[in-house]
């Protein structure tokens, strides 16, 4: 039998309580709820208008294109790594159909890309948070869209560095550029900004 060390059991611990808070609370207060490394991130506003339209178009446009047993999954369940105390929900999730019809939570291992739409009221969750995050889930593929200024960028190639996993390469991108997101590239062009 192996033991884990008392400071991998407090954090098990710390974050399978900061989950059932979540869990209990995710459908009294509004927003949507993530945990990182820090804590539970409360993006307060649900994403609504330009957000939700952009994810929407993504998730379109990458069906189009991707093979028939893939799929641009904007809806529930999260993507949980519970050894690395992170949970979260990607705007759309780059998935197999096999891969996405479990109980419970998506193992980011099954994930082929992560792609999220720049929230208003919290950017640095997507441009800060998030890319540190989901190399340390495994997840190759991050590509954000930032309706706040119409540009983006693709993140790829997990490398080590002295602060954990990391991506190596970033494509940064305008909208009305075509921007590749794994193997499939898709075109940018009318996605909806968010009007001052």
């Amino acid at each position: 039998m192996t033991i884990a060390p008392d400071d991998a059991h407090r954090k098990g611990s710390h974050y399978r309580a900061m989950r059932d808070l979540v869990e209990s609370i995710d459908d009294t207060i509004p927003g949507k709820f993530e945990i990182t490394k820090e804590g539970i991130v409360h993006d307060m506003v649900s994403p609504g208008g330009p957000h939700e339209v952009t994810a929407a178009h993504i998730s379109r446009r990458l069906e189009k294109v991707m093979p028939d047993d893939l799929l641009a999954h904007n809806g529930t369940p999260d993507v949980e790594d519970e050894p690395e105390g992170i949970k979260r929900h990607p705007d759309v999730t780059v998935i197999a159909w096999t891969d996405l019809n479990v109980e419970g939570p998506i193992d980011p291992h099954t994930v082929i890309a992560a792609i999220e739409i720049v929230s208003r009221s919290n950017p640095d969750n997507d441009w800060v948070t998030k890319i540190r995050d989901y190399p340390l889930m495994g997840i190759p593929v991050y590509a954000i869209f930032d309706p706040r200024t119409a540009t983006g960028a693709v993140l790829t190639d997990i490398h080590a560095t002295p602060d954990g996993p990391r991506y190596a390469t970033r494509k940064d991108f305008v909208y009305g550029e075509d921007v590749t997101i794994g193997d499939w590239t898709i075109s940018t062009d009318d996605l909806p900004r968010y009007q001052d």
